[in-house]
């Protein structure tokens, strides 16, 4: 199969449209990540995506809406979710809610609930209208893998596997969505996005989080191994961010005694200081950037794909706001964590 990477034109988004109706997988961009659609009301079509991705199929998978009428159809609306649709949506928000019996078990991994989201990307919403049903999207690589922020990065895994991939640009936030379940009387975060928690909660009031892992996944990346390079990943997370670069120098001699390649993703301001080093270096932004970070995460992680590096050294940030989600993402795709409280 030949796969094409297509300019997002009205005539390319209606031949995206009606391969999807027809129970074909396309890519296309969202604000968050690209998606690896099909129709999300058939089944046949969405175990191709399963296939495509080599995804476990107790992994659900979220459906993406352009229209408030098309989410009545697939789920029950809570009153929560209708706080939630007009505080974020569209935007970079999955809500978790009862499903209904037109939603199939392939979606959901068998659960009786679905996570439906409506994206902040013309795109997007124009291929949803144009194949006039949800499209049910995960991300659009290979599973276990960096999820893709460029067509590109998706061509790399899916090159053969599907037929289009409408090109919109480099993605808005580079991270998933926030994942929320609005099901219990408390709300419960399933996945860190760039909805936090305390966005969640000026609507909500309490808002609890789940954790980060489960045998019994309720949403994605609950169960399964998510963003790993191609190379073994060490994270150094610290709260004393004087001794970061000491802690970089340690690490990278004892690796190069070692006869290692070592490759470093981390903030320009600690590359400048470990310019003398003999590394790969990749920086993800400038330090404290969180926005910028986000975007950047997973080119950051799929550029060892071409690199020499025998192991990467990743700075962690601050666990907060936005921060919570990039260090999901990172403790998720490394090999080690080393946590250095002082040195």
């Amino acid at each position: 199969m030949k796969t094409e990477i297509l300019k997002p034109t009205r005539e390319n988004i209606k031949r995206a449209g009606n391969l999807i109706r027809a129970g074909d997988l396309v890519a296309f961009p969202t604000e968050t990540v690209y998606g690896l659609g099909a129709d999300g009301l058939n089944a046949d079509a969405c175990k191709k995506i399963f296939a495509a991705k080599g995804r476990p199929s107790d992994n659900p998978l979220i459906l993406h809406f352009a229209t408030l009428s098309q989410v009545e159809r697939a789920a029950k609306i809570l009153p929560a979710a209708e706080k939630l649709f007009a505080a974020f949506c569209p935007g970079p928000l999955t809500i978790i809610l009862p499903k209904t019996k037109f939603v199939p078990d392939a979606v959901t991994g068998g659960l009786s609930t679905v996570g439906v989201r409506f994206p902040d990307n013309d795109v997007a919403r124009a291929l949803i209208k144009a194949a006039d049903c949800p499209i049910a999207a995960p991300s659009a690589n290979t599973s276990g893998r960096p999820s893709p922020t460029t067509s590109q990065a998706v061509f790399a895994d899916m090159e053969g596997k599907i037929k289009i991939i409408l090109d919109g640009g480099a993605c808005q936030f580079g991270v998933e969505s926030t994942i929320v379940d609005v099901t219990s009387d408390v709300a419960e975060i399933l996945r860190p996005g760039a909805v936090t928690k305390e966005m969640l909660e000026e609507i909500l009031g309490d808002v609890k989080v789940a954790p980060s892992t489960s045998s019994k996944p309720r949403a994605p990346g609950m169960k399964y191994t998510h963003y790993a390079p191609k190379v073994p990943m060490t994270l150094i997370e610290t709260t004393s961010l004087d001794v970061l670069e000491k802690i970089f120098r340690r690490e990278i001699k004892k690796l190069r005694a070692e006869n290692k390649s070592v490759g470093v993703i981390a903030s320009h301001e600690l590359i400048s200081k470990l310019d003398a080093e003999k590394i790969i270096a990749v920086p993800y932004g400038s330090c404290g950037d969180l926005k910028v970070i986000a975007a950047n995460i997973y080119e950051s992680l799929r550029s060892f794909d071409n690199l020499t590096a025998d192991i990467i050294l990743a700075e962690g940030v601050a666990d907060i706001g936005l921060g919570v989600a990039i260090m999901n993402r990172f403790r998720k795709a490394a090999t080690q964590i080393l946590l250095v409280d002082d040195f």
